[in-house]
């Protein structure tokens, strides 16, 4: 967690602890689970792992939160608020003084739907057996499944279309912050370790999307988002090779439905 992430948690806590007291005062109770439910999460530990600060804040749960607890994103996130005009469609709007997200028109596409001059597709990466493996697995790019960016979207990025690929999420390693079935852009240039960041890996022809974080001596440390059924992972560099583990690049990008 970065300082500005921290105030970000410490904001969000006070605006909940406010609206509890609002809560308390007109003859009501207001619960952590009563909010995680708001935003369509199970179990209060969701919104407690924001609003502690065990996990930074994401655009998706600033925007359910503004709505189940009331707030305008910019009050506990200007960093995030900043991005909510470019980033999945989604708008600032104002209703009677409250914040409501928009949505832009949403428009239908296939395969043979030609791309628009400002759109590239980006391939998915999957997993795939090998006939005579025994059960390996083996990463490769998908050739029938792609994703439409915008190439605003990528150059706000810093990313380039050649180096961009898709990656699904299965399991619940990463809730609440990406559920099973999510997907994330990955940037396969940005190989390098930055603390804290959301990396793809290649381990032995598994996908896997984790936090990561370097050790003396060259290792890493693999973090998922729900610690509780998932501890931390470290690995030498000798344990990565042995064990086939590679970085794919650094996540840039992610989106999931609800």
């Amino acid at each position: 967690m970065t300082a500005e992430e921290t105030a970000e948690s410490l904001r969000l806590k006070a605006i909940y602890e406010a609206r509890k007291n609002d809560a308390k005062a007109a003859g009501r109770k207001l619960t952590q689970a009563d909010v995680a439910e708001a935003c369509g999460w199970s179990g209060q530990s969701a919104f407690s792992q924001f609003a502690t600060g065990k996990i930074p804040l994401n655009i998706d749960a600033l925007l359910a939160l503004s709505r189940a607890l009331n707030f305008r994103p910019e009050e506990v996130s200007p960093r995030l608020a900043q991005k909510i005009g470019g980033t999945g469609g989604m708008e600032a709007r104002e209703t009677n003084g409250a914040y409501h997200p928009g949505i832009t028109p949403v428009t239908t596409w296939d395969d043979d739907t030609p791309l628009d001059d400002d759109e590239v597709e980006v391939p998915f990466l999957k997993e795939v057996e090998l006939s005579a493996g025994g059960g390996r697995t083996v990463i490769q790019e998908s050739s029938r499944f792609k994703l439409r960016f915008g190439k605003y979207t990528l150059r706000r990025h810093n990313v380039q279309v050649e180096h961009a690929v898709c990656v699904p999420i299965y399991g619940n390693s990463m809730e609440p912050v990406l559920r099973s079935g999510a997907t994330v852009g990955v940037d396969r240039s940005k190989t390098s370790v930055i603390d804290g960041d959301l990396y793809a890996l290649n381990h032995a022809g598994q996908l896997r999307v984790k936090q990561l974080y370097r050790l003396p001596g060259g290792g890493i440390r693999l973090r998922s988002f729900n610690r509780d059924e998932h501890p931390d992972e470290e690995y030498t560099p000798e344990q990565m090779e042995a064990r086939e583990i590679s970085l794919i690049g650094r996540v840039f990008w992610g989106a999931m439905f609800f």
